[in-house]
């Protein structure tokens, strides 16, 4: 067992028992005190840990880390020291802040190596250099086969033999709390009259989950599917903003481009893929077999609830839907092995994210699209008010946890409020 995942490990620093962020996760992310400069932090409870200050003081002086690596203003360079390295801070900060703990005088420090959460800005944690995006929910897939294609053959004839995915746009991946503003585009209510210039009418989201690469390969080389998990340094909530009406107007023939690159939002704090370990499950039987290169041995995917809420602009919340990320039908190992197979070169702080992640009932789809079927079931909200789509003050919140042992290990929220603009 990881030394900082001891399910038995307790703390003396007060955590509330919903808290996605016990003792025993130990996420990495930015953050900015007030009148200070950005530095690396990682969470427990309602406390940020200032990692530059617990470096200053010389709790890490035996692991030979230079004091700089915590004074950046993204975690890609702490990410470059390699698991083994990231292992032992992610251990030492378990041992500093453990109840037991008589070598390290972390509560005669407290005031100088933790900050309460209100009192700092948390940053956009990585300096994302690119970004894919996947399409590996069966689920998800097929209802939007079924409502575009044909409800008898929903799935393309490529869908169950590869995990399918297209380049994003990393420049617009912003932190949870950051605004969203409402895109514009060309779009074609109708298909007998020329298209027209506005804003988005059906903006919707896409429940997915981000994972970070903490381990390059060379161009022109690819990532077995055997040693493809370490090559994830951790994971986040991740939501990726759809304009439906743009996207539907100019998909064809090249994808998405304007109809998704306008915004996607992510949890702020990276949850590793190690403090995940006690949530690993099967995934769904993959039929037909998939090619050699696929081929996994394991549990490769993760029992995380997930779980997406409306608050409209006067503050009323509304469950949209719970989900779980171990519906998905390709895992993460499946999207690097392929992602590398033609010889691209992963870069560390490369994102990728799931696709969106909906499940097989109703309340478990992971988008507007599908939840109210391309807006013939709209939902009713208990204002009165219904939604197809969203609306310019609706502010979008993706929740996400697993829970064994005993110990809940959670990513916070990614939240966007969606506001108005006008363009040029």
């Amino acid at each position: 067992m990881i030394a900082a995942n001891n399910p038995a490990r307790k703390t003396w620093i007060e955590i509330p028992s919903d808290s996605d962020f016990p003792i025993q996760n130990i996420p990495f992310g930015v953050i900015q005190p007030v009148g200070q400069s950005p530095r690396l932090a990682s969470r427990i409870g309602d406390f940020a840990v200032d990692l530059l200050r617990v470096s200053e003081l010389g709790y890490f002086a035996d692991l030979e880390i230079p004091v700089a690596v915590f004074q950046q203003k993204e975690i890609n360079d702490f990410i470059a020291l390699g698991k083994t390295k990231t292992r032992e801070v992610r251990n030492r900060i378990a041992e500093v802040f453990d109840a037991d703990n008589k070598k390290w005088n972390s509560r005669e420090m407290q005031e100088h190596l933790l900050i309460p959460i209100e009192q700092v800005e948390v940053l956009m944690p990585v300096r994302v250099g690119d970004y894919t995006d996947f399409y590996s929910s069966i689920e998800h897939a097929t209802n939007v086969g079924k409502m575009f294609r044909d409800p008898e053959n929903a799935l393309l004839p490529n869908w169950r033999h590869m995990p399918v995915g297209y380049h994003g746009r990393a420049s617009s991946i912003v932190v949870s709390g950051t605004d969203i503003r409402r895109p514009y585009g060309q779009t074609r209510p109708n298909a007998d009259e020329p298209p027209v210039y506005g804003p988005c009418k059906l903006l919707d989201f896409e429940l997915e989950m981000g994972f970070v690469i903490g381990k390059e390969n060379t161009l022109g080389t690819s990532v077995p599917i055997q040693e493809a998990e370490d090559h994830i340094f951790g994971l986040c909530l991740f939501n990726d903003w759809s304009a439906r009406d743009i996207q539907k107007w100019e998909y064809v023939p090249l994808g998405p481009f304007l109809g998704k690159n306008f915004a996607s939002t992510i949890s702020p704090w990276i949850v590793t893929l190690d403090a995940l370990e006690a949530f690993r499950v099967n995934g769904p039987k993959q039929d037909p077999e998939v090619l050699p290169y696929l081929q996994t041995q394991g549990t490769k995917n993760f029992d995380i609830q997930l779980e997406v809420i409306l608050k409209t602009e006067s503050g009323l919340e509304h469950t949209l839907s719970n989900s779980n990320f171990k519906y998905m039908y390709w895992n993460m190992a499946q999207q690097i092995a392929h992602h590398s197979v033609n010889g691209c070169n992963l870069r560390i702080g490369d994102m990728g994210a799931s696709g969106t992640i909906s499940g097989p009932e109703v309340g478990s789809y992971g988008s507007m699209l599908e939840i109210c079927w391309q807006g013939t079931r709209p939902v009713e909200l208990a204002d009165g008010t219904e939604r197809k789509f969203l609306k310019n003050g609706d502010t979008l919140i993706l929740r996400g946890f697993g829970t064994a042992n005993g110990i809940r290990i959670g990513f916070g929220e990614a939240k966007g409020k969606i506001v108005d603009t006008i363009l040029a």
